[in-house]
C-alpha cells in the first residue's frame, strides 16, 4: 500500500493535466482491484483443488468461500464504482474541450 505521507504537495496544474493524474490514479486503483481479484480467485481454487469431488462419504464444511465471495463482491462493486468514476472524468474532459472549442472559435 502506497504511504501517503510520501506524497509530493500538490502543485497548480491545468485543468487538462489534473484530469489526467486523477484518471491515472483511477487506473491503477482498478488494477490494483483486478490483482486482488485474481488473488482471491487463485486462493479459492487451491482450496478447492484438494477437494475429492463427487464423494459422497466426504462432506467438507467451507466457511471461507462466502467470505471469499464476499470480499470480491465487494471489489467488484469497487471496480465498477471506479469504472465509471472514470467515464464521468472522460466525458467532461470531452465536455470541457468543447465549450474551449465553441468560445475559441466565437472569438474569431
Amino acid at each position: 500500500m502506497a504511504n501517503l505521507a510520501d506524497t509530493p504537495p500538490l502543485v497548480a496544474t491545468s485543468e487538462v493535466e489534473s484530469r489526467e493524474l486523477i484518471a491515472a490514479d483511477l487506473r491503477l486503483l482498478i488494477a490494483q482491484i483486478e490483482t486482488s481479484m485474481r488473488r482471491i480467485a487463485a486462493a479459492m481454487d487451491r482450496e478447492h483443488g484438494s477437494d475429492p469431488e463427487g464423494s459422497p462419504d466426504v462432506f467438507l464444511l467451507d466457511d471461507v468461500t462466502p467470505r471469499y465471495a464476499t470480499v470480491n463482491a465487494a471489489l467488484n462493486a469497487c471496480r465498477a464504482g471506479l469504472g465509471h468514476a472514470l467515464q464521468c472524468l472522460s466525458e467532461s474532459g470531452r465536455a470541457a474541450g468543447d465549450r474551449v472549442r465553441s468560445h475559441g472559435s466565437s472569438a474569431l
